[in-house]
């Protein structure tokens, strides 16, 4: 069935459903088009609403990017970024395949209608002409017909008219038979325009006006089905999406069954743990009596038989505050008083056989010894800290750490130059061989330059290897951690080990020196003998340790030690990276720091 044959007459009809139908197109095309810019909007918002909350550090300076909580919020972010690009994707679709494409259809559309009724119009113009010359030549026939009725009708009533004469009767009859051939001519001409309108109206209805039908039939149905694929287009473009977007939602499932508490915790003990030790228990001072105090850091006590005594300093020495500033100077060494050891050199501090008075030296040596304990006002943290290049101004634990950073940096970097000479030195052999390809001595610069960054590198790594197995040293030592912390052990100091000999060597001379004016003197001077007493202690331990791994002590001025083996501090490391031990079985020499596990008295 089609238009020409069922709807011959329906041409008004026909005009306004096809107008209909462009106006639907055209309202989907502006339907899509918000549509788009709903999308657009919408993933403009994702997109900010994820820039709002995205992590505006690096995630290597973002401390907080190494915990599963974070790492996985921001893999939520990412996904629903990705989801906004989907968004937009869909809305570039919608805006290509459909807005443009439906759009310039519709344009086309329109010219093909306006085409096809012009051409309709011009049939029914041309047929109303057509029904209007056959009026005309109708209406010219009738009248003519009744003019030659008339002339007849007088002619025949002069004819019978006796008193009419005969020119009279002749000039009607001729007048009669003139309308007569006047009224059979516009018969013919009516005859003859009737069947031309005929003809014109079989073409109109039967031909010319099916095809037009037929062709604006035609131009709808091909409307309807680009419509259909328009609709189609919209559930396309969702389709094509659909997995990307079930990977992101997939992904979003994903990070959060990737939060971990237990790590989480942990990661927040590598992160902020200082490796200090716990502070021991503050001591009390009495400060009721003037010369009679509790024994402390920088207190003297008098005994019972009212000689001053000054209390030892050995076992306090161990005591670091974890917030207490750093970066500070280390204070000369203590004597069993509390103040400076004896110097053996002729323009050292006095010794306390001067003729200064007792209670003067005390209160000197009193006030030469500041307290170990910060104020609790340090637990807040300095805010001021100076930032140094070996990080001591971190908690010891956290500078192994960057050191360890540190020194795996500069190794790439150092890795990098030894690349770049050999292949520069590659080159200059190839340029040597050919010179056409280039000259040997241009390279030189860049060779030159290339070592002394190796030179540099180097120097930096045997800087910072040193300030790690310090620090190293320092977290070994203020740790209570079992023992085989290390797969292996540590490289021993590269600097060797202090004379034992001189070092011993002193105190005994000093020891010697001391005990010659108390046997001159006697029970004169009880307090001075007091203060000879306790200058000749600096040989008793100042703590004890444990061997973490075995060591040969091979080197002169070194002593073996066994993994596991409890030793006595003698003498702390000074910055060498070497400390003093007594073995129980006797001897004494010096060990690698980072070997032990140091406990201060």
């Amino acid at each position: 069935m089609d238009w020409g044959t069922e709807l011959w007459d329906q041409f008004e009809v026909l005009e306004r459903h096809t107008q209909w139908g462009l106006d639907l197109l055209d309202k989907y095309v502006k339907f899509v088009k918000e549509r788009t810019e709903v999308e657009q909007a919408y993933a403009k918002q994702l997109r900010s609403l994820v820039k709002k909350y995205l992590p505006k550090r690096l995630a290597k300076d973002d401390p907080e990017s190494k915990f599963s909580q974070q790492q996985s919020f921001v893999q939520i972010l990412q996904e629903v970024n990705d989801f906004a690009g989907q968004r937009e994707l869909v809305a570039e679709n919608l805006g290509v395949r459909v807005c443009l494409e439906l759009a310039k259809y519709s344009q086309e559309m329109k010219q093909e209608r306006k085409m096809h009724f012009q051409e309709g119009r011009r049939a029914q113009q041309q047929l109303e002409s057509s029904f209007k010359q056959l009026e005309n030549s109708k209406r010219k026939f009738e009248r003519d017909c009744r003019e030659a009725e008339k002339a007849a009708q007088t002619a025949e009533r002069l004819d019978q008219d006796i008193n009419a004469t005969k020119a009279d009767v002749e000039k009607a009859k001729q007048q009669a038979h003139l309308r007569s051939h006047m009224a059979e001519e516009s018969k013919n001409e009516y005859a003859a325009q009737l069947q031309r309108f005929n003809r014109d109206q079989s073409h109109f209805y039967f031909s010319q006006m099916p095809q037009i039908f037929d062709k604006l039939q035609d131009m709808d149905e091909r409307r309807a089905a680009h419509l259909g694929a328009g609709y189609g287009l919209l559930s396309e473009a969702e389709l094509q999406v659909v997995p990307i977007i079930a990977k992101c939602l997939e992904g979003m499932k994903v990070a959060a069954d990737a939060v971990d508490a237990k790590n989480d915790s942990q990661v927040l003990i590598e992160l902020h743990k200082s490796g200090f030790a716990r502070p021991g228990d503050v001591e009390f001072e009495d400060f009721s009596q003037p010369m009679n105090r509790v024994p402390s850091d920088s207190s003297l006590g008098t005994p019972s038989d009212g000689r001053p005594e000054l209390r030892s300093s050995g076992r306090s020495r161990a005591k670091r505050w974890p917030f207490g500033k750093k970066n500070k100077p280390r204070p000369p060494p203590l004597s069993s008083l509390g103040g400076p050891l004896p110097s053996p050199l002729p323009n050292g501090p006095p010794s306390p056989r001067s003729g200064l008075d007792p209670l003067a030296i005390l209160s000197e040596i009193s006030k030469s010894v500041k307290p170990r304990l910060a104020s609790f006002r340090s637990l807040r943290g300095s805010r001021g800290t100076v930032v140094t290049e070996d990080f001591s101004h971190l908690p010891p634990e956290q500078q192994r750490k960057r050191l360890q950073q540190q020194l795996e940096e500069r190794n790439r970097e150092l890795q990098k130059e030894v690349d770049q000479r050999e292949a520069l030195k590659k080159m200059k052999d190839v340029y040597e061989k050919t010179p056409q390809m280039g000259d040997p001595a241009s390279l030189e610069p860049r060779i030159t330059e290339t070592l002394n960054n190796i030179e540099r590198l180097k120097l930096e790594v045997q800087k910072y290897e040193a300030w790690l197995v310090e620090a190293e040293s320092r977290v070994l030592s203020n740790r209570g951690d079992s023992l085989g912390r290390h797969p292996r052990p540590p490289e021993p100091p590269a600097s060797a080990p202090p004379d034992s000999s001189s070092t011993n060597s002193g105190p005994q001379d000093d020891k010697e020196s001391s005990e010659e004016p108390l046997s001159e003197e006697g029970q004169d001077a009880p307090i001075y003998t007091e203060f000879d007493e306790d200058f000749e202690e600096p040989a008793s331990p100042i703590g004890h340790c444990v061997a973490i791994y075995h060591f040969e002590g091979s080197s002169e001025g070194t002593i073996s030690m066994a993994e596991g083996e409890d030793l006595s501090l003698m003498e702390e490391d000074k910055g060498d990276g070497w400390t003093r031990v007594r073995r129980k079985q006797g001897g004494e020499g010096y060990v690698p720091t980072s070997y032990l596990r140091v406990t201060l008295s």
